[in-house]
């Protein structure tokens, strides 16, 4: 059973940077590919952005193509979401996610989830 925890949310002002941090539990985890989603109030949850474990390809979501960036450090069993330029439409609740299947961009893909970290971002 693979457990994520995400970290790094917070507080800031438009313009600002963050950085999340998703950390998987286990000695062994090999997700097809692991990916970011967000959930803003009364919205529905939104993909992000999306790396390939083995092969380090990524996917991000055009709203934040150029701010955001997805990494990994498959030592650490650890993805992150660098976020810059953050706008207050990125207020969101942002969650972690492991996926075992082709279509990434899509939440039906994943099947293990982090319990969120919220960003907000004042204007």
């Amino acid at each position: 059973q693979v457990q994520l925890v995400e970290s790094g949310g917070g507080l800031v002002q438009a313009g600002d940077s963050l950085r999340l941090s998703c950390v998987a539990s286990g000695r062994t985890f090999r997700p097809y590919a692991m990916g970011w989603f967000r959930q803003a109030p009364g919205k529905e949850r939104e993909f992000v952005a999306a790396i390939y474990w083995r092969g380090g390809g990524t996917s991000y979501a055009d709203s934040v193509k150029g701010r955001f960036t997805i990494s990994r450090d498959n030592a650490k069993n650890t993805v992150y979401l660098a976020m810059n330029s953050l706008k207050p439409e990125d207020t969101a609740d942002y969650y972690c996610a492991a996926a075992y299947r082709i279509l990434i961009a899509t939440p039906e893909s994943y099947d293990f989830w982090g319990q969120g970290t919220q960003v907000t971002v004042s204007s």
